[in-house]
């Protein structure tokens, strides 16, 4: 099923500043929140489509590419979840609530729900620190590009310690009930207000909301339920992706502390350079060079593609500047129906040296009027010419 429009889903427009769409996010997140909707699986995955347009919308980075790009800016799927592109479709519930801090405040969000839920999400416990994002960038060749590819890279990273399991103890012994929370995760706290007691529900400080404390740390990671290793991940690449484009997985960067959520990895897409061919948007440009008597009674010529070799015929009177073209040899568009072409700029090579015979033909065939320059009335100039063959 294809994704719904990230302004749809909010009910803004791609001009409404941040203070808007954060403000469209608040109304729609509290419209569909799990606790005002239980049970019901329809408003759970609008909770959840709500979360992604927002984590997109909110960041002008991710706004910019997505208003460019739409939901082929991030992956080359159109649906979320572990492993595919697209920033916020990875996302659990736990990293959704984790917005809310910014979105709603603490305080607030837990004493509009009744205590019933905290930043962790879920049944209440938050587990460790979420992991951050880890970048990498990724070289294609033109060919790469045209067809797509998938590429098993080896990252260097945090990784969830084996020993200990993530939990950061150093046996299941070593893991005791947090006493200052009961293993909630969660402390009650009242305050006085101008409208008398209100009563919140927050993180416990102590465990971090994780209902649980170490008494005896892991040797391995110290603690942390992480360690530093490398990990081969395997990366989809759509075709026609371009220079310079991020592409997100969701949940493939660093690990986190103590079982938390690991961070994203950001791919930055490099082109090699071609050793023949340069690219213009869609387009694939070729400078090709034939001689005067080529252009003169003409010739067949291979010429290279982003795929192979193809003829192309250059007809007798072939002027320098004319550029031909070939349909949908170019790239395609990123999850569009689109293809750029080919084109193939014509130059008349002009020798630097010559022998005296090829002097001497060459001055005899100057004076003669059929080599007098004399372009056709209307013809089209080199910029036209180009401006045509781009258009």
């Amino acid at each position: 099923m294809a994704k719904r429009d990230f302004y749809e889903i909010l009910g803004v427009a791609k001009s409404s500043s941040a203070d808007e769409i954060k403000k469209a996010y608040r109304k729609v997140a509290m419209q569909y929140h799990p606790d005002r909707n239980p049970g019901d699986k329809s408003a759970e995955d609008k909770f959840k489509e709500a979360a992604e347009a927002y984590e997109i919308l909110s960041d002008a980075d991710k706004k910019a590419k997505y208003d460019r790009y739409g939901h082929a800016a991030f992956g080359p799927g159109t649906s979320g979840g572990g492993g595919h592109y697209g920033g916020g479709a990875g996302m659990n519930m736990d990293d959704i609530f984790s917005q809310f801090g910014d979105v709603f405040g603490d305080d607030m969000f837990g004493s509009f729900f009744g205590g019933g839920r905290s930043r962790g999400g879920g049944g209440g416990r938050a587990r460790g620190q979420r992991g951050s994002n880890l970048r990498i960038k990724l070289k294609l060749n033109y060919e790469e590009i045209a067809k797509g590819v998938t590429k098993n890279v080896k990252v260097k990273k945090h990784v969830s310690c084996n020993t200990c399991g993530g939990n950061g103890a150093k046996d299941k012994n070593s893991m005791q009930t947090c006493g200052t929370c009961g293993g909630s995760g969660q402390v009650r706290k009242v305050t006085s207000t101008f409208l008398g007691q209100m009563q919140t529900v927050v993180t416990c400080s102590t465990c971090n909301g994780e209902g649980t404390t170490v008494t005896a740390k892991c040797s391995t990671c110290k603690g942390e339920g992480r360690a530093y290793g490398e990990e081969t991940i395997s990366i989809d690449i759509p075709a026609g992706v371009q220079d310079g484009m991020q592409l997100s997985m969701g949940g493939k960067g660093n690990a986190g502390e103590r079982g938390g959520a690991p961070g994203d990895l950001i791919i930055q897409i490099e082109e090699e350079t071609h050793e023949e061919l340069y690219r213009d948007g869609l387009n694939v440009v070729y400078d090709l060079h034939i001689s005067f008597p080529d252009a003169v009674f003409g010739t067949q010529i291979e010429v290279p593609t982003i795929d192979g070799r193809a003829k192309i015929k250059i007809p007798a009177g072939t002027h320098s500047g004319k550029i031909f073209r070939l349909k949908g040899k170019g790239f395609p568009e990123v999850q569009g129906y689109s293809r750029g072409d080919q084109l193939i700029n014509i130059n008349i090579w002009t020798p630097q040296h010559l022998s005296n015979e090829e002097r001497e033909a060459l001055e005899k065939f100057n004076s003669s009027s059929n080599f007098k320059p004399n372009p056709v009335k209307g013809e089209k100039s080199f910029f036209d010419k180009v401006r045509e063959a781009f258009s």
